[in-house]
């Protein structure tokens, strides 16, 4: 424990100010994706939307999401992770004063496409950013700020509906200057957004981006200001010889590789991100408000529980971040795994045994608060797990000429998966919610497997170390 002190004592400053604004990208993050929530039914009323077009509506930023995050990478290698920064936060804040003053369902949609487009980059300029920029011995925990902030953003994204809808007496009516609150909980992303702007021209570039670049005298004062106290020639030499290898390897930056046209250590990144999502993380609690009612809760109540969720989020994050340097990446992700499968199991249990359809399903004797105590038990494994450590992992595994563009791809393939499991709930709830519990479990199940055969632990290692682990035996990098 005194060495773990120690070595957290010796962090500069600098170094955490700079994660903690590379972070502010992912509360825009979590701000953005979840402030649509308050304000979905007031949308609908003012443009009279169907049900499909509403969901569309909603649904479409993850589209936007899925090419922002492929563009990201590269932005990021042909221009730097700085610009791709003040990129984001741009597209954020046209996006904020679109929707806000949006005037048909039509252009709302394509706000929400900005939108997504800033998001898909600020997932993935985020965590290759702070990982680049992190001593290795607290990368885990600086890169879990990622999450950490994504999580913040969401309950300030609710909490500022809920105040809005609570002042303005409903988030149909007219508020500050005669305009309706739920276009105001659109423009108040508009704040975050300038304050990611400016931060972005606080920042410096990244080291490892400067050395690619050849700018390797750019890239020893930065390393020299956020690690004094490390060998920054060690630091330029490890990543020269990374670039060397690759170049060696016929690579030189690509992805594409002999394991279905792309490298392993890509689909390793695609996988952890699709199975991310497919435990149905976003779409768990889209049956939350029965499950409530079922219990004994009123409906009334579903934005107070949904903002106290929240909140249970950001603490299991700071859970995470407190043990991922600590303990391994591997442990905790495979107990999580084991978490949310068990979770999961039990909803898809509870659910089996309900009477009524619809709107109207009632959970009998014990089965309502097992399903309650269930849900809320893989809430706490996926965010104490799964959900700070996939980003830290992205951002780690890659090989530095390809970083950007890996984590790019990786990324996009997780708001495609996002977009997927959210358009196919509800048919597949309407069928059969204990099945799709089921399938969410194992899902969840096969993330367990898979961490533990294919992802190696990288605690501790720099960046250029961790990602020969997942270089195929016989390779220059063996």
């Amino acid at each position: 424990m005194s060495t773990d002190m120690q070595t957290t004592a010796k962090i500069p400053r600098r170094v955490i100010w700079l994660a903690l604004a590379g972070a502010v990208g992912g509360f825009l993050f979590g701000f953005d994706s979840s402030v649509v929530n308050g304000a979905v039914d007031a949308m609908k009323d003012e443009f009279a939307l169907s049900e499909a077009v509403t969901g569309f509506a909603v649904a479409v930023a993850l589209l936007g999401c899925a090419a922002g995050a492929y563009l990201a990478g590269k932005v990021a290698d042909r221009y730097g992770r700085i610009p791709a920064m003040k990129l984001g936060a741009l597209l954020f804040l046209i996006s904020a004063i679109g929707t806000g003053f949006c005037f048909s369902v039509w252009d709302l949609i394509i706000w929400r496409l900005v939108g997504g487009l800033g998001i898909g980059l600020a997932s993935v300029i985020a965590p290759a950013y702070i990982s680049e920029i992190s001593p290795r011995h607290v990368r885990g925990r600086l890169a879990s700020l990622q999450q950490l902030a994504i999580t913040t953003g969401i309950f300030a994204a609710l909490l500022s509906d809920a105040l809005f809808a609570t002042s303005a007496g409903g988030a149909h009516q007219a508020f500050w200057l005669g305009i309706e609150a739920w276009r105001w909980m659109f423009l108040a992303a508009a704040v975050p957004a300038v304050l990611y702007g400016v931060v972005a021209f606080t920042l410096p570039e990244s080291p490892r981006f400067l050395v690619v670049q050849g700018k390797e005298d750019l890239a020893r004062k930065v390393f020299d200001s956020i690690a004094p106290d490390e060998d920054t020639d060690r630091h330029l030499r490890e990543i020269r010889e990374a670039i060397e290898e690759d170049q060696l390897a016929g690579r030189k930056g690509s992805l594409r590789g002999k394991a279905f046209g792309l490298q392993a250590v890509v689909w390793i990144g695609i996988t952890l991100s699709v199975l991310q999502q497919f435990v149905g993380i976003n779409v768990i609690f889209y049956y939350s408000t029965t499950l409530w009612k079922a219990v004994g809760f009123q409906e009334k109540d579903s934005l107070t529980i949904s903002v106290a969720t929240s909140i249970t989020n950001i603490l299991v994050t700071l859970v995470a971040i407190a043990l991922v340097d600590r303990i391994g990446r591997r442990p905790i992700l495979l107990a999580g795994s084991i978490g949310m499968a068990v979770s999961l199991g039990a909803m898809a249990l509870a659910f089996a045994s309900a009477t009524g359809t619809g709107a109207d399903i009632t959970l009998p004797g014990a089965w309502g608060p097992v399903a309650l105590v269930a849900a809320n038990v893989f809430v706490i494994s996926f965010g104490a797990s799964w959900g700070p450590l996939v980003w830290v992992l992205l951002g780690e595994i890659f090989p530095a000429r390809i970083r950007a563009r890996a984590l790019g791809l990786a990324a996009a393939a997780q708001w495609i998966a996002n977009f997927a499991i959210t358009l196919s709930f509800p048919v597949m709830a309407a069928g059969s919610l204990p099945l799709t519990y089921a399938m969410y479990a194992l899902f969840a199940a096969a993330s367990f497997f898979f961490v533990m055969y294919r992802v190696p632990e990288t605690n501790g290692m720099s960046l250029e170390q961790a990602e020969t682990l997942f270089v195929p035996k016989g390779s220059v990098k063996v």
